[in-house]
């Protein structure tokens, strides 16, 4: 019996692109659902991933694609790159709205095909599931744009949920990671068999297709000490010395995982209004259930360390606001913010039009004006036409007003 479906946030936006725009290219990691969802909005489905399509897309591209039915879904592109030209070949021909749909799970680099789609197709990355998509949740609107967008006149626009989760609730929701098919597992034990088994695929065949890697095994140890340290910020030293690599093979892994979307380096946040703000990135790993299998920690291992409690509940807000970015009135960018160790903000965010909205995550049921007072320092440095609103994300009940736009708010509000 197949699994059911489960309704994206991204669905609505892809119709609207469709309706106005000749190319789109869904992007992300493998078995995040791209395929399941490109489906629903195609009339044609070119798989490159059985051989007989992909031969005969590469005798001809330009001719299976011209004769096809729009739109064409061309599924996991990257195995035959030349349909990217032959789409761009056809668009400057005909630039009529929805013919083609591309899903890979690589991103793209600037060679000669990528380049073929420059100007042409609009890039959206598309991500594990989210709560708010597994629970159903009625939301209108991105989070970033609802709470930026709103004038606090004493409520807060995201309500507290009714029934909220335990802190052993939030873990369990963060390990059973957002790839749909260890989603809809039945038990623990099959989804980590799930999850083990998808890192194995990783490490020795997807990133094989993109990249020479002479030795896997040094690259999946390499991924497990990003998960031991996801959510934090090691420097590069620290990495080398932990996974005894060198320089340049650590940057070259660095920059394979970020390609094949399993792991983020988000930028430190800079301003000529801050001082001696560390430039270092934040490391995460984009699922915790992945990061968990890596590392094999579990329910009781992570409610017996508080440090290991508060990077799991960092690591799952990211990967729950981290598909909404590219899905508002305008794209927004997350950074963090570190200055010379004494003052740090877990993330932040950034429309284009330089809203900002600064996030802090406590693992706790409790939060005081004193949880936010990292937030309270940004605030008053940046002024209210930069700083919308500073957030407490805690695993408590009641969305709580600390002080003038800080505010204390139920983790599980995210998906409310």
């Amino acid at each position: 019996m197949a699994n059911p479906y489960i309704v994206r946030t991204s669905e609505a936006w892809i119709r609207e692109l469709l309706a106005d725009v000749p190319a789109v290219m869904l992007v992300g990691p493998r078995a995040s659902g791209k395929t399941t969802l490109a489906l629903r909005h195609a009339k044609t489905v070119l798989r490159l991933d059985l051989p007989e399509v992909r031969a005969a897309v590469a005798a001809d591209p330009d001719g299976v694609l011209r004769e096809a039915e729009s739109p064409v879904l061309v599924d996991e592109w990257q195995l035959e790159p030349s349909c990217l030209g032959a789409a761009k070949r056809l668009v400057d021909v005909d630039d009529s709205p929805g013919r083609f749909l591309f899903t890979g799970s690589a991103a793209d680099e600037l060679g000669p095909h990528a380049w073929s789609a420059t100007g042409r197709f609009v890039r959206l990355p598309i991500w594990g599931l989210t709560r708010h998509e597994i629970e159903d949740g009625a939301r209108k609107g991105t989070f970033f744009d609802r709470v930026a967008d709103e004038d606090f006149d004493g409520t807060f626009p995201l309500p507290a949920p009714a029934n909220r989760p335990d802190t052993a609730g939030y873990i369990e929701r963060a390990l059973a990671s957002g790839f749909p098919q260890a989603v809809h597992r039945s038990s623990e034990r099959t989804r980590v068999a799930w999850l083990n088994s998808y890192i194995d695929h990783l490490v020795a065949r997807d990133a094989a297709l993109i990249a020479e890697v002479r030795d896997p095994s040094k690259l999946r140890r390499y991924l497990r000490i990003l998960a031991q340290s996801t959510a934090g910020c090691p420097s590069l030293r620290t990495l080398l010395d932990a996974s005894e690599l060198n320089r340049e093979t650590a940057q070259r892994y660095d920059h394979l995982l970020e390609r094949l979307f399993v792991v983020e380096q988000v930028p430190a946040w800079s301003s000529n209004r801050l001082n001696r703000l560390s430039a270092l990135p934040k490391r995460y790993v984009c699922d915790m259930g992945i990061a968990a299998a890596l590392t094999g920690v579990s329910l009781r291992t992570i409610l017996r360390d508080g440090d290991l409690l508060g990077r799991v509940m960092d690591t799952f807000v990211a990967a729950q606001l981290r598909p909404e970015l590219t899905l508002g009135q305008s794209p927004v960018s997350m950074f963090h913010v570190r200055q010379d160790g004494r003052k740090e903000v877990d993330l932040l965010l950034e429309r284009r039009d330089g809203a900002l909205v600064a996030i802090e995550v406590k693992a706790a049921t409790t939060a005081v004006l004193h949880d936010a007072r990292h937030l309270c320092w940004l605030r008053d440095k940046l002024g209210p036409q930069m700083f919308k609103a500073g957030i407490v994300f805690y695993t408590g009940a009641r969305v709580l007003r600390l002080e003038e736009r800080i505010w204390a708010v139920p983790l599980c509000a995210l998906w409310a």
